[in-house]
């Protein structure tokens, strides 16, 4: 027997990328944000208004698109997407008001919306199933490493060129991306020529076959399944939280610890930095530790669990300290600890769905988006109205409903 190929890493690393570009796209405009305030005279809440609209079209895209990944294949909805969602990047330079910024960040949510199912599909195919944690975590930490790279490298380019460039760069950047997830990741790593046969029996252990038939998803079952409507409750707890980051941390350093800009760029990396760490290392970790003969059940329920307590704790301790620097890595714990959370979620929901896994995958992303479509704005609202401690300790008691629903995933149970 010959020695076995990798090439499914090689896929993970273009995963990477490819969730790497996305959020530098979503986090860009966070970043100039006081910029945009000023140009156009735009509140928080308006600003706030303009996020929520991103996370509308994406949300409104999950089902849709796990739908569009399991009929048409990764292959074809990820291209299609991509470059989607690279055109709107790109016409966000173009915004003249509040009402264009609206619409653009709306439609440019829409097309990011099928991405991330198509990679549960991908991850579902490409992976031997001892593999779907540490596969989970390219996806994910490519997603986290947008907001470590993306405030300094914003700024830079923002203080070069002025905000409306970075868009635009950031926009031909997927189109490029676009190309190189459809030369290669094919539906079927069989059909790969850089798969030998070794790394194709490895991947395929366990279940006999790839799984690439068109089939539609038994949605009755799946609106029946305790275990659905739990998996999606929890990620709506987990991405609000990591919305509330997304969208306002940033601000919330220059108008609560009164950051500059420039130091702004370096500090609001670290707890996004802090996540990817907790994000790999618990892939890793979880990983090696199922395959040794751990507990599907004990291992996600208790990581996907323990993160949001960790994360709600620390987020509570931010609203304690009026040192700048001690608020920072209260603010990478607590961020930093949804890590273990993220992991969780994302092997579950391909667990759980099995050759369905861009459905479950893209329910469980909708919910977690329409967390992503509240937080913005609520977070703008009681900063406003009250202080950004208030919106901090509102975002840090949300955690219990999220700490609740786990105890109702059963990761072990495939629903399907």
């Amino acid at each position: 027997m010959g020695k076995m190929t990798n090439f499914r890493w090689k896929v993970a690393w273009l995963i990477f990328i490819l969730s790497f570009v996305s959020y530098m796209d979503r986090v860009n405009l966070s970043v100039a944000t006081p910029v945009i305030m000023k140009e156009y005279g735009f509140d928080k809440v308006d600003m706030g208004l303009i996020q929520t609209f991103f996370f509308a079209g994406y949300a409104l895209m999950q089902v849709p698109g796990g739908m569009m990944a399991e009929k048409f294949g990764h292959r074809i909805t990820g291209t299609l997407a991509v470059i989607w969602w690279s055109v709107f990047t790109v016409l966000t330079a173009c915004a003249k008001g509040k009402f264009s910024f609206a619409a653009i960040r709306f439609l440019f949510g829409m097309g990011e919306g099928p991405v991330y199912p198509a990679f549960g599909i991908a991850i579902y195919r490409w992976f031997n199933v001892k593999e779907k944690g540490n596969a989970s975590s390219f996806l994910l930490t490519g997603s986290f490493l947008g907001p470590v790279i993306g405030p300094a490298a914003t700024v830079a380019l923002l203080s070069l060129f002025g905000w409306h460039m970075v868009f635009i760069l950031f926009g031909l950047a997927g189109f490029v991306m676009a190309y190189f997830w459809y030369k290669y990741v094919p539906e079927n790593p069989a059909d790969s020529p850089y798969v030998n046969a070794e790394e194709l029996a490895f991947i395929q252990e366990g279940r006999g076959t790839a799984d690439t038939k068109k089939e539609v998803a038994p949605w009755g079952k799946l609106f029946r399944s305790t275990q659905f409507w739990a998996i999606g409750i929890q990620y709506f707890i987990t991405d609000y939280v990591m919305f509330v980051f997304l969208a306002w941390l940033p601000l919330y350093l220059m108008e609560a610890h009164g950051f500059s800009l420039a130091k702004m760029g370096m500090w609001a990396a670290l707890p996004w930095l802090t996540l990817i760490i907790v994000t790999f290392g618990a892939g890793y970790v979880c990983d090696k530790a199922i395959a040794g003969g751990g507990s599907q059940y004990w291992i996600r329920t208790i990581t996907g669990a323990s993160g949001i307590v960790l994360c709600s704790i620390a987020l509570y301790m931010a609203t304690l300290t009026s040192d700048p620097m001690l608020n920072v890595m209260w603010l990478s714990l607590s961020l930093g600890s949804l890590g273990l959370t993220f992991n969780a979620s994302w092997a579950c929901a391909i667990n759980l769905g099995g050759k369905f896994a861009g459905s479950v995958s893209g329910w469980m992303n909708f919910w977690g988006n329409v967390g992503g479509v509240i937080a913005p704005t609520l977070t703008a609202w009681i900063a406003t109205a009250y202080s950004w401690d208030a919106a901090l300790l509102a975002t840090a008691f949300s955690g219990i409903i999220g700490v609740i629903a786990w105890i109702f995933v059963k990761p072990d149970k495939p629903i399907v």
